[in-house]
């Protein structure tokens, strides 16, 4: 997935999701990890990492 991509699925989670966009990130994570496919928990991480820089400072 390119950093583009990453941008376009953490948008459209976070306008999907809103505050709870990067909780769904991070279950797609551990979703991915216990299946064994490294590669997409790879890009679930950087998704979960865009919605931070998304979502902003200010909110938790």
């Amino acid at each position: 997935m390119n950093a583009m991509q990453i941008n376009e699925a953490a948008q459209a989670l976070y306008r999907a999701h809103g505050a709870r966009a990067e909780a769904e990130a991070a279950a797609k994570v551990r979703e991915n990890e216990s299946k064994g496919a490294a590669e997409e928990a790879e890009n679930w991480r950087a998704i979960q990492a865009a919605i931070r820089q998304v979502r902003g400072p200010l909110q938790s």
